[in-house]
């Protein structure tokens, strides 16, 4: 099943689960912690919200998973 593209939180909530399920289906251990939501936000749109940044992070932590785990199936 794809995953969604990370562009709220609800779809990054949705991207961290199903990947952190597919590295413990794959026996997967020791794979770095995926970034933790901002507890920051003021809630005024601000340009280059922390927000921003945690999507960017989760995109970065799901792509370095996928490859970890395409490599782990040879």
């Amino acid at each position: 099943m794809p995953l969604p593209p990370v562009t709220d939180a609800y779809s990054a909530r949705k991207v961290l689960r199903e990947i952190e399920g597919r590295l413990r289906a794959e026996g997967v251990e020791g794979f770095r912690e995926p970034p933790e939501e901002p507890t920051s936000c003021c809630g005024r749109g601000c340009e280059g919200c922390v927000w921003e940044g945690y999507f960017a992070a989760v995109g970065w932590w799901r792509d370095d998973a996928l490859e970890l785990l395409g490599r782990e199936r040879g």
